[in-house]
Parts: C-alpha cells; sequence; structure tokens
C-alpha cells in the first residue's frame, strides 16, 4: 500500500485502501500498523485534521482492530 507522508510530530506516513477499508500509519519511530474497518470518511477526516495525532488518538487507536507490522 503506497503511504502518504505527513506532517506530524507523532506520524510519519498514512495510507488507505477504500476496497478493504484498511488504514496504515506509519509512527515517525518506524513502527507501522494496519488499522481494519475504517471507513473513507473516517481516513479523509484524518487527512483533513490540522493535527493528524490529535486526530488518530481519539477517533482511530482504540476504536479499530490494528496489527503491527513492525
Amino acid at each position: 500500500m503506497n503511504r502518504e507522508p505527513v506532517k506530524s510530530s507523532d506520524l510519519k506516513a498514512i495510507g488507505y485502501d477504500p476496497e478493504t477499508k484498511i488504514l496504515e500509519v506509519e509512527f515517525q519511530s518506524g513502527s507501522l500498523y494496519q488499522y481494519v474497518n475504517v471507513a473513507e470518511n473516517v481516513y479523509s477526516e484524518l487527512m483533513k485534521s490540522d493535527s493528524k495525532g490529535n486526530y488518530f488518538n481519539t477517533q482511530i487507536r482504540d476504536g479499530y482492530q490494528n496489527t503491527k507490522l513492525n
């Protein structure tokens, strides 16, 4: 999945596949996670957010099943 670099102190890059509804989040630390069943509007709101780290922490981190890829 292609990830787009973002400006954030916590997040490095974000990718999304609308067909599978999988969100990939790469952190500044190098960790990479996949979040499943993420609606496209949630991804859109994340990418539009002035504080992507805050949006991620409040709306995504604990609300979706995830898998650490590395």
